[in-house]
């Protein structure tokens, strides 16, 4: 069965209108797709997912929810409240900040049973990010979910575990491993043991992180090969600042986010042609 590579824009930091100019340029630089964060973006999220419809370009929502505090019963009040307003813009896949690192295991469980039934009754798929502040914070404690809900899929954004272990995770490579066949979309990024984000990955001094992450998104798409599925969903995704390093008083980024993840999406395509 062939294999494919599906690239998805992120809308974080994209400062013009989302509009079918806007789509016909990220189409034209490779994408096929947009990632758009429905709650940060607020009622404009159902006018540009029908556009990105209309214009026959994929739509990824990513689930996430302002900090708040309160319970795990008002944390999933609001989850469900944007499932459902998600779930009406038609999604080709979530992907969800889920939970919370401070949760304990049977409240997150909790969670994510909420969200397997959404996807039972919708048929939408939710890949859960390995990201900071999320169940998913840490890699080995990432395998007791996982044991408890073998149908789990993720989105890799291993920069956040690198950030979390404070280690580039040569120590980890049994509990990555494991979660690897269970990574459905990749988010992009390369960090660092102090930061999710390296402010220019084309610079010769991230060269071995770099190498790093190539290896883990190698093994991410072969793992997919050999189970059979069709493609894979990557999102090249450095951030604005503050996730992008910046000089002090001026907060000049050290880097342009838009060229790094043209950078980075150049270098991908190159990469997985013809896998």
């Amino acid at each position: 069965m062939p294999f494919k590579p599906i690239y998805i824009k992120t809308a974080w930091g994209h400062k013009q209108p989302i509009n079918d100019t806007a789509i016909n340029n990220f189409r034209r630089e490779g994408y096929s797709g947009l990632e758009l964060n429905v709650a940060a973006t607020g009622p404009s999220s159902k006018e540009i997912a029908g556009c990105l419809h209309a214009n026959d370009f994929l739509f990824v929502a990513q689930q996430w929810l302002p900090p708040a505090i309160e319970s795990v019963d008002q944390y999933i009040g609001r989850l469900k409240a944007n499932l459902d307003t998600i779930a009406g813009m038609k999604p080709k896949f979530i992907n969800s900040h889920t939970g919370k690192d401070y949760f304990s295991f049977e409240d997150n469980c909790r969670v994510i049973e909420v969200m397997t039934e959404f996807t039972k009754s919708t048929g939408i798929a939710i890949y859960h990010e390995t990201h900071r502040g999320r169940f998913a914070f840490h890699a080995k404690t990432t395998l007791s979910y996982l044991k408890q809900f073998a149908h789990l899929e993720f989105t890799a954004d291993f920069s956040h575990w690198c950030n979390v272990s404070e280690s580039m995770l040569r120590d980890q490579e049994e509990s990555i491993e494991q979660v690897i066949p269970q990574v459905r979309y990749i988010h992009a990024r390369v960090g660092f043991e102090h930061s999710p984000q390296v402010n220019d990955p084309a610079a010769p001094e991230w060269k071995e992180n770099l190498e790093r992450f190539y290896g883990w998104w190698d093994n991410i798409i072969q793992s997919n090969k050999h189970l059979g599925r069709a493609e894979m969903y990557i999102c090249p995704e450095f951030g604005p600042m503050p996730y992008m390093p910046a000089l002090p008083y001026t907060r000049e980024p050290l880097a342009d986010q838009d060229t790094v993840n043209s950078w980075m999406l150049k270098e991908l395509m190159h990469r997985y042609r013809g896998i």
